[in-house]
């Protein structure tokens, strides 16, 4: 009796949850399952039966953790494959000095050691980086050309040398220089759909 009580009054509140604050409850549903793929894969086709928009991951805008947003649910960065605790801490105690600007300044700013190749090409593929300049199939050929041009940058900076992408002053007041990426298509949605899957 005193375990059906017990159970009685949790369903009765998580009910109460879900039907007047959905999008809360469903973040935080999905927050506790991060470490487990299958039930993260089952809640998230819950959450999209229920009405609940699922915004893709913004490196700027998401959470360790999903957050409800009204109606929609902004993916947890914790959520996406090959995304480690370390690599997060990083990366969001970089990000509350100042919003990333685009790939390489990213790359340029957070610990290469940590925030590894793998983490960040999925990061990419997950559609973290979508609001940035390049497109995804560009990001990704490019990435470990980004990362080395960059980590020289850091290096001068460190060292105080000048080389061939500006003064140091600039690069010390933290404006490493612009990326342009070679011309690639994108790829499909198709492609798209079935990496981010």
């Amino acid at each position: 009796k005193s375990h059906s009580a017990a159970y009685a009054l949790i369903a009765y509140q998580t009910a109460y949850l879900k039907a007047n604050y959905p999008s809360e409850f469903m973040a935080g549903l999905l927050s506790f399952e991060t470490g487990n793929s299958d039930q993260l894969t089952h809640y998230l086709g819950d959450a999209k039966q229920m009405g609940i928009n699922l915004l893709l991951s913004d490196i700027n805008r998401s959470d360790v953790k999903f957050i409800a947003d009204k109606s929609s649910i902004l993916f947890g960065l914790e959520g996406i494959k090959n995304v480690g605790h370390a690599a997060l801490e990083n990366v969001m105690a970089e990000r509350e000095k100042k919003p990333f600007k685009d790939l390489y300044d990213f790359c340029f700013r957070v610990d290469l050691r940590t925030v590894n190749k793998r983490v960040i090409e999925s990061l990419i593929i997950a559609g973290a980086f979508d609001l940035m300049p390049g497109n995804r199939a560009q990001k990704v050929a490019e990435l470990e050309q980004i990362m080395g041009q960059s980590a020289d940058e850091k290096e001068a900076v460190r060292t105080g040398q000048m080389g061939l992408f500006g003064s140091v002053a600039a690069l010390e007041e933290g404006a490493p220089r612009v990326y342009e990426f070679q011309p690639r298509e994108e790829w499909s949605t198709m492609d798209k759909l079935e990496k981010e899957k």
